[in-house]
């Protein structure tokens, strides 16, 4: 992963670069007839191999930063997993007092439906009293007209002799 501020090296580019550096420094060692070409040509390896030695030294920091990248990812990863675990803790949690509240609603609908049924009950027993006090009432005061028309009766009988 490159990123655009900083050009990180990979193992690639410097194998890349370590390639080219002696493809280079063997055509210019065959190119070489003179003596002052030879010694141009001990520099240039000497240069070769302190750029070898930094690629190395690169590689090695490069190293170190990917092992430090690697424990950060390690400490986000554990973060994740914690948080995951509380949502799954909340989520069981809830799911919980859920079930809770769905049973106890169950049960006050049970004990609504079965004041329900007994207040109709008390109604339909009320309603029938009150009937019966009606047709007694009814009944007694037919007896009453009964009794005047009785009384009524015997009166004029008697009146009329």
């Amino acid at each position: 992963y490159r990123e655009q501020a900083f050009f990180k090296p990979t193992v690639v580019d410097f194998e890349a670069l370590l390639t080219l550096t002696t493809a280079s420094m063997d055509i210019v060692y065959r190119d070489m007839v003179k003596t002052s070409f030879r010694n141009s040509t001990t520099t240039n390896h000497g240069s070769s191999r302190c750029c070898q030695e930094s690629m190395l030294i690169l590689d090695k920091s490069d190293f170190a930063n990917l092992r430090s990248e690697n424990a950060k990812m390690k400490t986000e990863l554990e973060q994740i997993k914690n948080r995951l675990l509380k949502a799954k803790k909340i989520r069981a949690d809830a799911k919980l007092h859920f079930n809770l509240e769905r049973s106890r609603f169950t049960e006050q609908e049970k004990k609504l439906m079965e004041v329900r049924t007994e207040f109709r009950k008390m109604v339909r027993f009320t309603n029938k009293k009150t009937q019966v006090a009606s047709l007694k009432t009814l009944l007694e005061s037919l007896k009453l007209e009964k009794i005047r028309y009785l009384a009524g009766m015997y009166s004029r009988c008697f009146s009329d002799r």
